[in-house]
């Protein structure tokens, strides 16, 4: 969501250097921002969702240490609704950054330099972000998602397919049971139940991806379906691995999770299980075809982690899942072979 803003920024000062800091699970996706010199991979005590067990102010203080070393002339200082900028525009204060911009609601005192006030909390993110660039008078001449493959990912990816059986031009459906928490997860029950019938229905393969951790949820899959049938690369390739494989293929049946986002950006038309976790307005894809599936319920939005309902917000049959992957491939014109 943020490369919208870092795209511009470049725009508008080629000559500028850009270095990102980052969580190690943010910094996966920077080798596909072609506008980022540089990335600083930080577990900040602000990112954390505990405090720690005692205090570890000598963390903190290498952290600053380690901004100051970088000279920077500012700290565009980009946050989610739900996020604060005071905490990094302190640091970057005690670094030593002359100029430090920041989103918020509240009162921050003198920590930020430039005090941006934020849109409605449905804004949608890159929206939200390009606001904070807008507001210091860059100009935004596109606000779309856009990733930038490595020719060379992009050729590793390709073998692995090949590798697989699935040769290049071929329809393929990529599956990505996984997300961040469980409130986010279509049951994988019957996930891998829509997998068995849209392996049959449609006769095209089906390619499995996540990270290293969701290696179980992919082999629920694979046991559903016939061997033939399906083809696992979860844990492979990271991110950029990821979104070469998306790049590729004709739909994406997900949950609200990173492979969304990716698939928006190289352009894959996607079905989405989407929780009610979240605003819909906040992350939906809009540039690329993508069918949004969620029943109404009075808890949404919870922004919770686990689901004390039943899930009930994602209580979709494997049916009219189907429905809606066959009726987006239609959309897309792919041939299909199945029954």
């Amino acid at each position: 969501m943020l490369g919208p803003a870092l795209r511009e920024i470049k725009r508008a000062l080629p000559e500028s250097r850009i270095t990102l800091l980052a969580s190690p699970s943010g910094s996966q996706a920077a080798p596909l921002l072609p506008w980022v010199d540089e990335v600083l991979i930080e577990r900040a005590l602000w990112q954390e969702l505990d405090a720690p067990a005692e205090p570890l102010p000598a963390e903190e203080h290498r952290l600053v240490a380690r901004l100051a070393t970088g000279r920077f002339d500012a700290a565009f200082i980009f946050t989610s609704f739900s996020q604060s900028p005071h905490p990094p525009a302190y640091a970057a204060y005690l670094a030593g950054i002359g100029v430090r911009v920041g989103q918020s609601k509240e009162f921050g005192g003198g920590v930020l330099t430039k005090w941006v006030r934020k849109l409605p909390d449905e804004t949608h993110q890159a929206d939200a972000n390009l606001h904070l660039i807008e507001e210091l008078g860059f100009p935004v001449l596109k606000r779309d998602l856009e990733v930038s493959v490595d020719e060379r990912v992009r050729a590793e990816m390709d073998l692995m397919l090949s590798a697989n059986g699935i040769s290049p031009g071929e329809p393929f459906i990529a599956m990505a049971p996984g997300a961040t928490c469980q409130a986010r997860r279509y049951d994988i029950n019957r996930f891998a139940e829509v997998a068995r019938r849209l392996a049959r229905l449609t006769g095209l393969r089906l390619v499995v991806l996540g990270g290293p951790g969701e290696v179980p949820l992919a082999r629920r899959i694979l046991d559903a379906v016939p061997l033939a049938s399906a083809v696992s690369l979860t844990g492979v390739g990271g991110v950029p691995g990821l979104a070469a494989v998306l790049k590729r293929a004709s739909l994406l049946l997900a949950n609200d999770s990173g492979p969304m986002h990716l698939a928006e950006a190289v352009g894959c038309p996607m079905v989405i299980l989407f929780s009610g976790t979240e605003l819909e307005s906040q992350w939906q894809p809009r540039s690329t075809p993508a069918r949004l599936m969620r029943r109404e319920t009075p808890c949404a939005p919870c922004y919770g982690f686990r689901c004390p309902r039943d899930m009930n917000c994602l209580d979709f049959s494997p049916t009219e899942v189907i429905e809606e992957a066959l009726a987006m491939l239609q959309r897309a014109r792919v041939h299909l072979t199945g029954e």
